[in-house]
């Protein structure tokens, strides 16, 4: 897809005002990225120990 420069500047722009979405998105995506493509078992068995310790903090007031 070829963005035109107000669609360049706009994103800049957004990104330069949201800085900390515009990361949270980033690092969101490379994780599903890995666990999607690269992770093995061993890896999957780790992720899912801190995702469960990680929902009991949330879940926790």
């Amino acid at each position: 897809m070829v963005l035109t420069d107000a669609q360049k500047r706009a994103n800049e722009k957004w990104h330069k005002n949201h800085r900390d979405r515009a990361n949270y998105i980033a690092m969101r995506s490379s994780a599903r990225s890995f666990i999607r493509k690269k992770s093995t078992l061993d890896d999957l068995k780790e992720l899912q120990n801190i995702i469960e310790d990680r929902r009991k903090e949330l879940v926790q007031p």
